[in-house]
């Protein structure tokens, strides 16, 4: 571990009592409505596109790759999109970031009233979905760190994840709603305006971001010094490790859901905004009680870890679970612990990584939580049909729960203060 990780590791030590509330600062309460509408956009869009996906084929197979295909694009691109974080203000890109999305609600609200709504168009804009999503997430966690000081880092970590679960209940529910009482149309022309109110939001944030200093190295050699940084560094290896797993535990079988409702209940779109509500339920408890964490290494550690075996034990234990109010409680104890374990490795990347080397840190922490539920998503997707989710998602869980043994073992690398 370099000597600077272990001025962070002691810094984080003689600070693990101290908790300070996000919201204490007027910069980020300024920004925390802004974030509020950019995420019912977002669920609205996703719910959308998940539930079209299902309604127009019947397939888990076209489900998984629809949800593959909002999330695969992080792998390609949220690292230089994390390069871009560090080198501009990251407000401006969240900017940029609204008017993608907003050009995705209206693409959507036109193929629907003209009757091109198909599987092709859904995959197109699925696909636009992830370039969005990939220029978003790691300038939404850049601009974070710029609103609040160090140790009110894991309540604005905690708090976003609140807002951003939250809106999975809303946004669904108010989808679910325009769909039945009004048309599709006008749900993909409700995100729309969403986005619109988050980018007029952003524009009155006056956030102050210190330029680096002009030097002539390129993107792509940023690129690499990032790589060689993440090769010296075995505790951050170890994290994303760990946020990679969680994604192919819990975030997987939660992008299924449109197949899960549609395969174990028969439901309809109602059923499946009830179950993404509850997903949404329990993140917001999941980022609750991560907001309510200090700065202590060891015991965020141990609740990723923690978190991680109990979502294998949660999808194993799927085949004990049928009808809506069963799954429905199977789903929220799945995203909490989901949520505890995402959350959780994001906070300890952000306390532990060099602050020149954060933006490209956070980016492949992105990356990779993004692509690992693509992965899973299209595979047991694809599984699912051909044997069942239950069967699935226990072997799927028993994996899992043999990898995060592996990982716990090497937690000292994390903790340790010395050359791993």
């Amino acid at each position: 571990m370099t000597e600077k990780a272990s001025e962070h590791f002691l810094e984080c030590r003689e600070t693990r009592q101290v908790h300070r509330s996000a919201l204490s600062d007027p910069r980020f309460r300024r920004y925390y409505p802004a974030s509020w509408f950019s995420s019912l956009g977002a669920w609205l869009l996703r719910f959308l596109l998940g539930w079209s996906a299902w309604d127009l084929t019947h397939s888990a197979t076209w489900v998984g790759l629809v949800s593959a295909l909002m999330l695969a694009p992080a792998l390609l691109l949220s690292p230089w999109f994390g390069i871009l974080s560090d080198r501009v203000n990251p407000r401006q890109g969240l900017r940029l970031s609204m008017v993608l999305h907003s050009s995705i609600a209206i693409l959507g609200a036109v193929a629907t009233w003209t009757g091109a709504n198909d599987p092709a168009v859904l995959a197109c804009l699925a696909a636009i979905l992830g370039v969005a999503t990939s220029l978003h997430s790691p300038m939404r966690l850049a601009l974070v760190t710029l609103l609040v000081n160090r140790e009110a880092l894991p309540s604005a970590v905690g708090y976003s994840a609140m807002s951003f679960n939250t809106a999975r209940m809303i946004g669904p529910a108010l989808g679910a709603a325009l769909v039945a009482q009004v048309s599709v149309a006008a749900a993909w022309v409700m995100a729309a305006m969403m986005f619109t109110a988050s980018f007029l939001g952003l524009s009155l944030l006056r956030v102050m971001h210190q330029k680096p200093e002009q030097t002539s190295t390129s993107l792509w050699r940023q690129f690499q010094d990032g790589y060689q940084y993440l090769l010296r560094r075995v505790d951050l290896r170890l994290l994303l490790a760990l946020a990679t797993l969680n994604g192919l535990l819990g975030r997987t079988l939660i992008e299924l859901l449109p197949a899960l409702s549609g395969q174990l209940l028969m439901g309809d779109s109602t059923d499946l905004a009830t179950l993404v509500a509850m997903a949404g339920l329990g993140s917001v408890l999941g980022g609750l009680l991560v907001s309510r964490q200090s700065a202590d290494l060891e015991r965020l550690l141990m609740l990723v870890c923690a978190a991680i075996a109990l979502a294998a034990l949660n999808l194993m234990s799927l085949q004990w679970f049928s009808g809506m109010t069963g799954l429905a409680c199977w789903v929220v104890c799945l995203s909490v612990v989901t949520t505890l374990a995402g959350t959780g490795s994001q906070t300890l990347i952000q306390l532990i990584a060099d602050t020149g080397y954060r933006g490209r840190v956070m980016s492949i922490w992105t990356m990779l939580t993004l692509g690992a539920p693509a992965l899973g998503a299209a595979l047991l997707g694809i599984g699912a049909d051909s044997l069942g989710f239950a069967r699935v998602a226990l072997l799927t869980g028993a994996a899992g729960l043999m990898l995060i043994v592996l990982c716990y073992a090497k937690r000292e690398c994390v903790l340790s203060a010395g050359s791993p």
